[in-house]
């Protein structure tokens, strides 16, 4: 029980990151690749001002400010300066690595002694538990400090799910949305839809950069490489939860990736679980989002075709 509520939790903290990616795929047909620089971005700030001794929640709100930056210097490059949306991604994602050793001073910082807003959930669970550390739920034993930051972390979430739902129904989000649908329509009423870009992209990378955020605090460490794999991971929640859910209107979608993330993060738990070699994570992710792309297809055509999806080769 203790792997599935922690698998839950790091699914839950990446469901930002798989927000972002969704912002930037999804809503804008944007390859931003700035991803896997901007979460390690904004876990690097969090555990350098942790340890100069600043509150965590300030902290974790200048990795979210930190990340919306990275985001609108990608925006202004493909904008501004006319380069191509995968290369300007690229560029600030190969900046942002000799900005974090920088921040850092080292390759990886531990936070484990330190005091961090998971910190404070925990405490705040054993205040209230009255001392009681484990409970027992359906026959099974669960730590109830492990429950609790799972549960605070899943309101978190969908409080930014409901956040971005309203931001995305207003004129400026309706806006942004109707530029990744089609930008000369919204440049003719008068629209500008280069500043549309710039925003989309800082708001999804500043929920990326939040997400590393609270991932280090989560872990108990931040690593300058922690970022590697973590485009595919965000492309993999939205594919995947897509598949699951099959209503495509923005609040069931921005759900889909959420569930997404959290189905993947059980999916290599379980792989792992199973004796797996942690070195092939990154492999199994990539498979994970291979099948994801590939099936949907298959099925589609062996029912265009009305055929069996398993068809009998023994004839």
């Amino acid at each position: 029980m203790t792997l599935l509520i922690g698998s839950l939790t790091i699914g839950l903290i990446l469901s930002l990151l798989a927000l972002g990616v969704f912002i930037s795929f999804k809503i804008f047909d944007f390859p931003d690749i700035t991803v896997e620089g901007s979460i390690t971005f904004g876990a690097a700030i969090t555990a350098s001002m942790i340890l100069a001794g600043i509150h965590p929640l300030i902290a974790s709100l200048v990795a979210f400010a930190g990340g919306f930056i990275a985001g609108v210097i990608t925006g202004i490059l493909h904008t501004k300066l006319k380069i191509h949306g995968l290369l300007a991604g690229i560029l600030v994602m190969t900046a942002l690595f000799s900005i974090n050793l920088r921040i850092m001073g080292k390759s990886n910082i531990p936070l484990m002694s330190q005091t961090t807003v998971i910190t404070y959930i925990e405490n705040f669970a054993s205040t209230i538990s009255g001392g009681e550390e484990i409970i027992r739920i359906l026959g099974w034993t669960v730590v109830f400090r492990d429950l609790f930051v799972l549960i605070v972390l899943f309101v978190m979430v969908m409080i930014f799910v409901m956040l971005l739902y309203l931001f995305f129904k207003t004129n400026l989000g309706t806006a942004m949305r109707a530029t990744g649908d089609n930008q000369q329509m919204v440049r003719a009423l008068g629209v500008n839809s280069k500043v549309m870009i710039i925003l989309g992209l800082a708001v999804a990378n500043g929920l990326i950069g939040l997400s590393g955020s609270l991932l280090a605090q989560y872990q108990g460490f931040a690593d300058v490489q922690m970022g590697i794999g973590m485009l595919v991971w965000g492309f993999a929640s939205v594919i995947i939860g897509e598949a699951l859910i099959t209503q495509k209107t923005l609040g069931y979608l921005m759900i889909a990736a959420i569930i997404g993330s959290m189905v993947i993060r059980m999916l290599v738990a379980i792989t792992l679980r199973l004796g797996m070699n942690p070195n092939d994570l990154k492999l199994i992710t990539a498979i994970f989002v291979l099948l994801a792309l590939v099936m949907p297809q298959i099925t589609k055509r062996l029912r265009k075709n009305n055929k069996p999806l398993f068809a009998d080769y023994r004839k």
